[in-house]
C-alpha cells in the first residue's frame, strides 16, 4: 500500500518513469511492471523462513540477475530487510544507486544492520518517529517525513459510506459492530481467526465482522458463513473500522489502522510456537503492536500465544466495549498517537525527496 502510493506520487512528478516491479496488485494498479507477486515472496516467522530457505535463495538470484539484466537507474527497496538487504548490497556493488523505503526493524534486534544501510544504501527513508533519533545515535542521517498512512485514511475517509448504507449494503443487523481483522496469511488466520470466533457467544448484543483478506478467495472463510451474529466483508476494511464499536486486531498495521480511526482494540497474535520462542530470545522491544511502540507505552492490550485464550480475550473485550474509564483513556491516547505522527502529505514530500536524490545521483 505504502509502495504504491509512493510510485503513484512519483508519476506525478515525471510520467515517463516506469516501474519494474516485485511486489503486488497495488503496485500493477499503479502501473507498475509486475516481475514477481508478493504472494510468491512473503514468509513470515523463523521456522517459515528455514522451510523455504530454497525458495527464497532462488527468489534472491533471480533478482540479482533481473537487476543486471535490466540496469535501473536506481533501486527502491521497500521494507522486507532479510531479502532486501542482500540485494542492497549487491546492487551497490554493481554501481547501482540504492533507495530503501520503511525501515528494517534494526531497533528491534539485528542492530548489525545498520553497517549494512550505511554502505549499501544511498538514502533510507523511515515511517516511524523513533526511528529517525535511534538511527542519529549510529551516525547514520535518515529522512522521516510522517507516516504515510494519514494520507490513505483520510482520502479513503472521504468515500466512506454512512452507517445505515454500510448496514444495507453488507446485511448486518443493526447490532454494534466487533471489528474480527486476523491478518492476511493463512498461517496466521488459521490460529487467530477460531480463537476470536470463540467470543461471538459469550457477546450476544453485539455482531462480528470478518474483514476477507484481498488477498484470499472468501471460499477460505466459508466455515464462518451463516453463524448467527457473524458476517463476512471484502474490500470494505476502513469502513468496518471506522462503524465498529470495538477490535480484535492481529497484530501487525491493522492495529495502527484501527487507532487512527479511534476504534478501541484488543491486539491479539500467535503464531508458530518455535518461531515466537527465537524471536522473544533476539528481540529488543516491550511490545510488537504499532500504537504501543511508537508511543511506548501500553495502549492496548496485546494477547500472545497462550495469552491469546478465551478467556483472557473476553475479559479483554468487555473491558473497552463498555463505555466506562478504560475505553475513554484509550481513544484519548490514540488522538495523541494521531499527533504525533504528523500531518498529512508524507508520501508526496517523500516522493519529491527521492525523486530530487535521483535525480542528482543518476549516473
Amino acid at each position: 500500500m505504502h509502495a504504491a502510493n509512493l510510485m503513484n506520487e512519483l508519476k506525478k512528478l515525471d510520467a515517463n518513469t516506469h516501474f519494474r516491479c516485485w511486489g503486488g496488485d497495488r503496485m500493477k494498479k499503479e502501473g507498475g511492471e509486475i516481475i514477481k507477486h508478493i504472494k510468491d515472496l512473503a514468509f513470515m516467522g523463523f521456522a517459515e523462513v528455514l522451510m523455504n530457505i530454497r525458495t527464497i535463495s532462488k527468489n534472491i538470484n533471480f533478482c540479482k540477475k533481473d537487476i543486471l539484466e535490466y540496469k535501473p537507474d536506481a533501486l527502491l527497496l521497500v521494507d522486507y530487510p532479510g531479502f532486501n538487504l542482500r540485494i542492497a548490497e549487491y546492487a551497490k556493488k554493481n554501481g547501482i544507486n540504492v533507495y530503501y523505503y520503511i525501515s528494517p526493524s534494526v531497533w528491534a534486534w539485528k542492530e548489525s544492520r545498520i553497517e549494512i544501510i550505511k554502505h549499501a544504501v544511498d538514502k533510507l527513508f523511515v515511517i516511524l518517529p523513533f526511528e529517525k533519533p535511534f538511527y542519529a545515535k549510529h551516525n547514520c542521517d535518515v529522512e522521516y517525513e510522517g507516516h504515510p498512512l494519514l494520507d490513505e485514511i483520510e482520502k479513503v475517509k472521504q468515500t466512506i459510506s454512512t452507517k445505515e448504507q454500510f448496514i444495507k449494503e453488507n446485511n448486518l443487523s443493526g447490532k454494534p459492530i466487533i471489528a474480527c481483522l486476523p491478518g492476511s496469511r493463512k498461517q496466521e488466520i488459521k490460529v487467530i481467526l477460531p480463537a476470536m470466533f470463540a467470543q461471538v457467544k459469550h457477546f450476544p448484543d453485539y455482531e462480528f465482522v470478518i474483514a476477507v483478506a484481498p488477498n484470499l478467495p472468501i471460499s477460505y472463510y466459508h466455515s464462518f458463513e451463516g453463524i448467527k451474529n457473524v458476517k463476512l466483508i471484502s474490500d470494505k476494511t476502513y469502513d468496518l473500522l471506522h462503524h465498529a464499536h470495538a477490535g480484535l486486531i492481529k497484530s501487525g498495521t491493522s492495529t495502527l489502522e484501527a487507532a487512527l480511526f479511534n476504534l478501541p482494540e484488543v491486539c491479539c497474535y500467535a503464531g508458530n510456537p518455535l518461531s515466537i520462542w527465537i524471536a522473544k530470545r533476539l528481540t529488543n522491544i516491550n511490545y510488537i503492536s504499532l500504537p504501543n511502540l511508537i508511543m511506548d507505552k501500553p495502549l492496548i492490550k496485546e494477547l500472545l500465544q497462550g495469552d491469546m485464550n478465551e478467556k483472557q480475550m473476553q475479559q479483554e473485550l468487555r473491558a473497552i466495549i463498555i463505555e466506562g474509564d478504560k475505553r475513554k483513556k484509550m481513544i484519548e491516547d490514540f488522538k495523541a498517537l494521531h499527533q504525533l505522527l504528523g500531518g498529512q502529505g508524507a508520501s508526496k514530500r517523500i516522493a519529491y525527496k527521492l525523486y530530487n536524490y535521483i535525480k542528482q545521483n543518476k549516473r
